[in-house]
């Protein structure tokens, strides 16, 4: 049987993109105003901008990670990353990381090169020839094993477990079939749900893994809300007919689909195994796709029953509505209507049209997201979630 392939870009670590961007890399929110300086200049230069990067001790290693995974991303061709000079996450550190992939990759630093002025004009001249560069490089047919899809889901209403997230589900176990890697996180939505993950579990080991990840989420959760911490789901939730975390958890995890469970990682860590993948991380949507990234997700399937236009600078983000309601008032901003399955249509039909979209979106189709320009800051988390 002919395997299914997409066109990527081939990276020199042999790992494969299916946007070709060119990453400026904000060390600190210091240096934000550079890095997007310098982006704005360059025409195709893409900013990461975020709120860290120094004061959070105990953060400083996860931040560094995950920006440096950030630039690691099969979807970014090259990356220039800008710091300040005084900040606890280093820009040589961040772009010494990047540079083990192979791929070009320089970093400035504000207070040695003269100030915001002289780092921009030398950040432009980096940023063009590395878009230059990166024009030269021709899409090549490659196999689904080099492709990682990651999962989400925000504003979930009483029908995404119903609709939406079991069609996503049925995109997972394809991916997965054909040697693909699939990436769940949000650990707090999956609180109530260990029993059931840990069953899926390729072995004892990793069984106890995804059971320490969601009973950590679930003490966290209780040593701040008390005995709320079963009712941690947001208003909009509440609103579209959830009633407790448990109710959302279940709907949560019917996105990966029902393959075994081969890893669990951490925050923004890349996966060394393939298959179904439990991330560890927060359910904040912002912090969570940016996890996603870093850990070098090239697309994101987002679910959704209240609606959100967010997106990611440098990953596409596919958004599937589990609603005809929610699909007609945000369809600028829905890619998929899941809600027809309430009205007659089968999961396996929905299933294979996000699956075809999916498989556009990576031979270079604009996703909503993209086409309106959502792709926003960057958020990375803190030790204390965001639920």
């Amino acid at each position: 049987m002919r395997k299914t392939t997409f066109s990527g870009f081939i990276r020199p670590d042999g790992s494969a993109g299916i946007r070709n961007h060119v990453a400026v890399i904000s060390t600190v929110a210091c240096a934000n105003g550079v890095a997007a300086g310098i982006a704005r200049a360059v025409p195709g230069a893409v900013p990461l901008l975020h709120a860290h990067g120094c004061g959070r001790v105990l953060e400083i290693t996860m931040h560094l990670n995950t920006l440096a995974g950030l630039g690691k991303n099969p979807n970014v061709a090259a990356a220039l990353v800008v710091g300040l000079g005084c900040e606890t996450v280093q820009a040589s550190a961040v772009a010494a990381e990047i540079a083990k992939t192979g791929k070009p990759c320089e970093h400035l630093v504000i207070q040695e090169q003269g100030g915001s002025r002289k780092t921009t004009e030398k950040g432009v001249k980096i940023a063009r020839a590395f878009l230059e560069d990166a024009s030269r490089i021709q899409r090549q047919a490659c196999p689904l094993d080099l492709f990682t899809i990651g999962l989400e889901c925000g504003g979930s209403d009483a029908f995404s477990g119903i609709t939406a997230n079991p069609a996503v589900g049925l995109v997972s176990d394809w991916l997965v079939g054909q040697g693909g890697t699939v990436i769940l996180t949000e650990s707090t939505e999956m609180i109530g749900t260990s029993h059931i993950l840990s069953r899926r579990a390729k072995g004892p080991e990793t069984a106890q893994k995804v059971e320490q990840v969601v009973a950590k989420a679930y003490k966290t959760t209780r040593d701040i809300l008390g005995e709320l911490a079963t009712y941690v789901i947001a208003p909009g939730n509440m609103d579209g007919g959830l009633s407790s975390i448990s109710e959302k958890s279940l709907g949560c995890i019917a996105k990966g689909g029902s393959s075994a469970i081969t890893e669990v990682v951490d925050y923004g860590r890349s996966p060394k195994e393939k298959g179904l993948v439990i991330m560890d991380g927060p359910g904040y949507d912002a912090e969570s796709i940016a996890a996603l990234a870093a850990a070098g997700a090239q697309l994101i399937l987002f679910t959704t029953g209240r609606g959100t236009p967010i997106g990611f600078p440098i990953v596409p983000v596919i958004k599937v509505a589990s609603t005809t309601r929610l699909y007609n008032l945000m369809e600028d901003d829905m890619d998929v209507n899941a809600g027809t399955i309430l009205e007659g249509r089968s999961l396996e039909d929905v299933a294979t049209e996000i699956r075809t979209l999916s498989l556009n979106v990576m031979n270079g189709t604009l996703s909503k997201a993209e086409q309106n320009n959502q792709g926003g800051i960057v958020c990375l988390a803190a030790m204390t979630p965001a639920f």
